[in-house]
This record gives structure tokens, C-alpha cells and sequence, in this order.
């Protein structure tokens, strides 16, 4: 990779310090040497895009978000999205719920079969099919159904040894903020770790991830791990975020999207090093090309691999010079005959652009009203109706 190249950040030519900035992460009996975790995405943390994140740098890399029901039930899609190559280490899955006993089994499932290393929770989730359920981002609302997922997942993978920990974000709106109380009930339910993304659910991807409140829990809650998540596009963002917050480590979400080389850049700066990867065009490419590769390994199927592949485009040519017509055709690439042929189309000697490759990549726009279930915002306890639907309210879909 010829055109790759490394920079130092620092304007006063200063050698590197190699003064690691924290210490390894530790999530249970997991040692995490770069305190970063890659955040679960979906459509887009597979195993392809996570062996790409793992060859840059070392971290923990967690796989697409799966739904308790559908993991009990061991749909093939859900099976997929769990699964691990031999050489992932740790391997780590999230789960989605919202019956603390699907979750349980589902939990279970995963760390009496060997499935996984680790078990994330997610209440983090703002969008609309999961919040009109009373899950991801709205259900620590309810804070005994919250205390009992927990505990009973907690209590479902202790036998094994297997860590569980959580990711939320700062509650409803702000209105209706839980974060504090959540991260204190799990805390004492006995995870390992608890993430905040710093938004509500009514934020939904939009603004200014709220840094201070990543501070306020790392106060609270004081005997385990605190993580911080939102608005990290560079290496200098994490590093920013653990100075102005005091967390233990720190969650990529959007930001390596077309970039897993960014964990190169986490790694070095949390060791001490000013090194970071600037990709010409022609790494770019070949970034792409072996991507595709590996989708195509991992679905075993050439037609839906490349479909997978279509939205990974935008993100990895982002301030390149491609041309809008040739950007389109990425965006409707359906064999990997045929992304050959575009890649050629490119100038690969392109070095890297700079500023309009960096910053703010995925999905933001506008706050959204969170849907909520009817009533959900009358108590902080779960009503005997709601109690009765949980075991319906699981949804069968995976991955998102």
C-alpha cells in the first residue's frame, strides 16, 4: 500500500511521547489493550467490515445487534450475524429485548454454546420499530423491567464467565433522562461495563453528542468501566472525549464508516504516537476491492454481497474525485466483475484530499419524536397490560 501515508499531527515536529494515554481496558476477564469499542451497526459490522477494523488496530469489535426472539428461535439471518471467525478474538455480540426471560434465554444460548466472549445490551436504539415496542433507547424508562433484563442476563452468562455490559444513550428526551439511575441499576446488577451515546432518543442521530453527560456518569457510576460514544470522527475527538469526560475508553460508531484504517489512528494516539493514516485513492480501492471479497465469503452469495456493499460507497470515496456518474454506478455495483471495472475507471494516484475526507459521515439528520407505546410516558412502572404483550412485543427481525 505505496500510497498510504503517515503523519504527524504535532505542528512543533516534537517526537512522540509513546505514553500510553490509558490504561488497557478491562470488561470482566477481558483485557482490551486500545480502550476502543467498534459499536454495533447494522447492515454494516459483519464479520467482512470487522476483520478489516481488526486488521488496523486492536480494540473490541462487536457484531451487528440481534433481537433475543429471533436468536431463540436461531433464525439463519440471526445465526449469521453472530457468528465469528476463527481467529476473532474477543468475540463479542449485542442483544436486543425487552422480556428479561427471552433475554435471559437467548444469553444462555450464547455463552452455554460458545458462542461469544462478551454480551452487549442494547438500550441505545432510536428508531421507530424498536422504540414502539418499548425497547433500545426508551426502555430504561420502565426501570424495573430495565433492573430485570439486567440482572437476568447478568445471571444467565456469570456461569461461564462471560461479561455482560450496556449501551445506552441519555434517555427519552431531555425530558425524560434515565441514564444516571440506569447506569447505577446496572452497576449493581453486576455489569462490566457500561457505553453512553451522549444523545436522547428524540436526538436520534442529529446535533452535538453531549460530552458532559458521558462526565456526569463517569461521576456516578464509579466501579466499573464507563465508555463514552457520539461525534468521534478522528483520533483527536477520542482523545478529546477522554480528556474533557474522564471515560475509560471510547465507542466508534459512524465515524469508521469507509474508514477502518481509523483504528490504526485510535491505536497509535492512545498509545502515545502522532502517527495516523493518510490513504491515497489507490488504498482506497484496494480497501474496497477486499471488502467486497470478504462480503462475498461471508453471505456466500455474489449478488447479495454486492447489494450489502452498495452503501459502503459514499463513505469510503467521501472527498475523493470520483465524478457524480461514476458515484452513482458504485452505488448500483451488483458483481465484483463489475466494481473491477469502476475501480479502473478511478485515478488512483489521487493522494489523500485532507479536511473533505474527514468529519461527520453516515446517517444525522433532524431530531425525531420518539414512537413510543401507548401510555409509556404515564409511569415509570410497567403496567400488568404491557407485562401480558412482552412475549409479543420481541421482534423477529435481527440487525437492526
Amino acid at each position: 500500500m505505496s500510497d498510504v501515508t503517515l503523519t504527524n499531527e504535532r505542528s512543533d515536529e516534537r517526537a512522540p511521547t509513546a505514553t500510553p494515554v490509558l490504561p488497557p481496558l478491562r470488561i470482566g476477564p477481558l483485557q482490551i489493550d486500545t480502550p476502543v469499542v467498534l459499536a454495533p451497526m447494522a447492515g454494516v459490522t459483519n464479520a467482512a467490515f470487522r476483520r478489516l477494523c481488526r486488521e488496523s488496530g486492536a480494540g473490541l469489535y462487536v457484531a451487528e445487534m440481534v433481537t433475543s426472539r429471533a436468536l431463540v428461535e436461531r433464525g439463519e439471518e440471526s445465526l449469521r450475524i453472530i457468528s465469528h471467525e476463527p481467529d476473532e478474538k474477543p468475540r463479542s455480540v449485542q442483544l436486543y429485548g425487552v422480556d428479561p426471560a427471552t433475554v435471559a434465554a437467548a444469553v444462555h444460548m450464547i455463552v452455554s454454546e460458545d458462542r461469544a466472549d462478551h454480551v452487549d445490551l442494547n438500550f441505545g436504539c432510536p428508531v421507530a420499530k424498536v422504540t414502539r415496542r418499548g425497547g433500545g433507547a426508551v426502555l430504561p424508562w420502565k426501570r424495573d423491567l430495565f433492573r430485570a433484563i439486567v440482572t437476568q442476563a447478568v445471571a444467565a452468562a456469570e456461569p461461564y464467565g462471560v461479561p455482560v455490559t450496556v449501551k445506552m444513550r441519555k434517555g427519552i428526551d431531555e425530558d425524560h433522562l434515565t441514564y444516571l439511575e440506569a447506569g447505577l441499576v446496572a452497576q449493581e446488577a453486576g455489569v462490566a461495563a457500561v457505553a453512553l451515546h451522549a444523545r436522547t432518543a428524540a436526538d436520534y442521530y442529529s446535533g452535538t453528542a453531549d460530552w458532559e453527560a458521558i462526565a456526569r456518569l463517569k461521576e456516578t457510576v464509579t466501579d466499573i468501566p464507563v465508555l463514552g460514544n457520539g461525534d468521534i470522527w478522528s483520533a483527536e475527538d477520542a482523545l478529546a472525549m477522554v480528556e474533557q469526560t474522564g471515560c475509560d475508553g471510547v465507542v466508534v460508531g459512524r465515524g469508521c464508516q469507509g474508514r477502518p484504517w481509523l483504528f490504526a489512528d485510535l491505536a497509535a494516539a492512545f498509545a502515545g504516537s502522532d502517527e495516523r493514516v493518510r490513504p491515497g485513492l489507490r488504498h482506497v480501492a484496494a480497501t474496497v476491492r477486499r471488502h467486497a471479497e470478504l462480503m462475498v465469503e461471508h453471505f456466500d452469495d455474489e449478488s447479495k454481497a454486492l447489494r450489502e456493499m452498495r452503501k459502503h460507497m459514499a463513505w469510503y470515496f467521501k472527498g475523493y474525485v470520483v465524478g457524480g456518474e461514476l458515484r452513482s454506478r458504485f452505488g448500483l455495483v451488483s458483481t465484483l466483475a463489475e466494481l473491477d471495472d469502476l475501480l479502473a475507471l478511478l485515478d488512483l494516484d489521487q493522494p489523500y484530499p485532507g479536511e473533505p475526507a474527514e468529519g461527520q459521515r453516515g446517517r444525522a439528520g433532524a431530531p425525531k419524536r420518539p414512537i413510543l407505546p401507548y401510555g409509556w410516558l404515564d409511569s415509570r412502572e410497567l403496567s400488568e397490560e404491557f407485562q401480558q404483550d412482552l412475549h409479543e412485543a420481541e421482534l423477529s427481525v435481527s440487525g437492526g
